[in-house]
């Protein structure tokens, strides 16, 4: 944090002490930025295909984590699901581009 000493040349000392407080309320507004990318993630993962995948990968991870030794992996369910989400992705963000 980096702190300027002001002089008061005129004017009321109160009006001095608000800046401070106005440039502290525009930093808490710059840190609450969200991210498009993950926006879109959020919604695609919540369309019927997305959501399918994903029970399947949850299932999957259910039963390998409830097995002591297993070989078996979710590899390939996590790319289902990571595919089908990345395809709505790229067409929900890449509509427009011409």
């Amino acid at each position: 944090m980096v702190f300027e000493r002001k002089m008061l040349t005129s004017g009321d000392p109160d009006e001095e002490e608000d800046a401070p407080a106005e440039e502290e309320e525009e930093e808490e507004e710059e840190e609450e930025m969200v991210d498009p990318l993950e926006t879109i993630r959020s919604k695609c993962e919540q369309t019927e295909h997305c959501v399918h995948l994903k029970e399947r990968l949850e299932v999957c991870e259910a039963r390998v984590s409830s097995r002591s030794s297993t070989t078996e992996e979710c590899t390939e369910e996590l790319f289902d699901f990571l595919h089908a989400r990345d395809h709505c992705v790229a067409h929900k963000l890449f509509h427009n581009v011409k």
